[in-house]
């Protein structure tokens, strides 16, 4: 391990850490990226495009001028919610603690170190680096809004935290809100009105029998009750309304429409309404791009990659979704999330040299 890129990647990644990069602070997501740009000043004939939509600052950064690199590595820099001291980046046993370190500020300083070296080779390869700052909400104004905006390429590398396994299918997703109709009471007459929690009681119960909670990690889709909310909050009334939110979790095979359907059919008075969808992701696995970066993990760590789906969703879907191959690969780490999340260092330079690696012999 060189001693240089251990020493920068440790800093850049605890730097990063360092900006409390959550939803609603504007201010540090801007910061965040100022700080990349400035990591990247001194480099000369960098092509870098700034913007921002709803708050949502992204940086692009190529090494050609060009809005089609042959490959793209996608990083996010907005995090989820997290206690003041888990800003304070903390190294010990080979592992940086913090919030973002695994997901993903560590990939990031990964990408900002490849840009230096990758402007010093004699011929510069066709690769492009988009930071985006609204993964954990969505992508919409981030990777989403650069795709529309004309942002493509031949093969896009995600670097998402995947202990170094491939990730090549994900499920869809979608956000139903069902608004169930009834009729007020007194609570001590409910025949003189009409309770919309029995409606919803049936409609569950006759929902679970088609689509149960699976067993762990089973590939199937599921739908599942997250917010629920009947009447104005008086225990002596019966309401006379409810609203529901699902969270569909869905695999490529059950179609978003038909998945409506069959929540129609379940509460067939409810008015249904979609507030957020994403597609599936999902690259061939035997894809050309992908065997060559597996062929390059197998000779890295003398085994093959794990090949694997997931139940969430990533920002690699949107490029999927318009036709272009895309996976997620990146460092080993563990406590997404949680209040001890770190990320390796030796993950990080492992992740480091395969890209490097695979940049090569593009």
């Amino acid at each position: 391990m060189s001693t240089a890129l251990h020493e920068d990647l440790v800093a850049l990644t605890c730097d990063l850490v360092r900006f409390e990069t959550t939803e609603n602070r504007v201010d540090q997501l801007r910061a965040a990226l100022e700080y990349a740009a400035a990591y990247l000043a001194d480099v000369p004939d960098l092509v870098l495009e700034r913007s921002e939509a709803h708050g949502k600052p992204a940086l692009v950064v190529t090494l050609r001028e060009t809005r089609t690199p042959a490959l793209m590595l996608n990083g996010h820099l907005d995090v989820v919610v997290a206690n003041p001291e888990q800003f304070v980046p903390e190294v010990r046993d080979g592992r940086i603690y913090g919030r973002g370190s695994q997901d993903m500020k560590g990939s990031c300083a990964v990408m900002l170190r490849l840009i230096r070296e990758l402007a010093a080779w004699p011929e510069r390869p066709d690769v492009g680096f988009q930071f985006v700052c609204d993964e954990e909400i969505g992508g919409t104004h981030g990777t989403g809004r650069l795709l529309a905006e004309g942002w493509r390429c031949a093969f896009m590398l995600c670097l998402e935290p995947t202990d170094m396994g491939i990730l090549f299918e994900h499920k869809g997703a979608m956000w139903v809100e069902l608004s169930l109709p009834g009729r007020p009471s007194h609570g001590s007459r409910p025949w003189d009105g009409h309770n919309p929690i029995l409606d919803f009681n049936q409609g569950l119960q006759s929902l679970a029998l088609q689509y149960p909670v699976p067993a762990p990690d089973t590939w199937r889709t599921t739908i599942t009750p997250t917010t629920l909310q009947a009447g104005a909050g008086s225990r002596n009334q019966v309401p006379g309304s409810l609203k529901v939110t699902f969270d569909i979790r869905y695999v490529p095979e059950d179609t978003p429409a038909a998945l409506l359907a069959t929540l129609q059919s379940h509460f067939p008075t409810a008015r249904v309404v979609v507030n957020e969808s994403a597609p599936v992701l999902r690259t061939d696995p035997e894809h050309h791009a992908v065997s060559r970066l597996a062929d390059l993990l197998q000779q890295r760590a003398g085994a093959p990659p794990r090949f694997y789906r997931e139940h969430f969703s990533t920002d690699a879907r949107y490029y999927t979704s318009a036709g272009i191959p895309a996976i997620c690969l990146g460092p080993v780490g563990a406590g997404l999330h949680s209040d001890e999340e770190w990320v390796s260092v030796e993950g990080l330079v492992d992740l480091y040299d395969v890209l490097v690696s695979y940049i090569k012999h593009m």
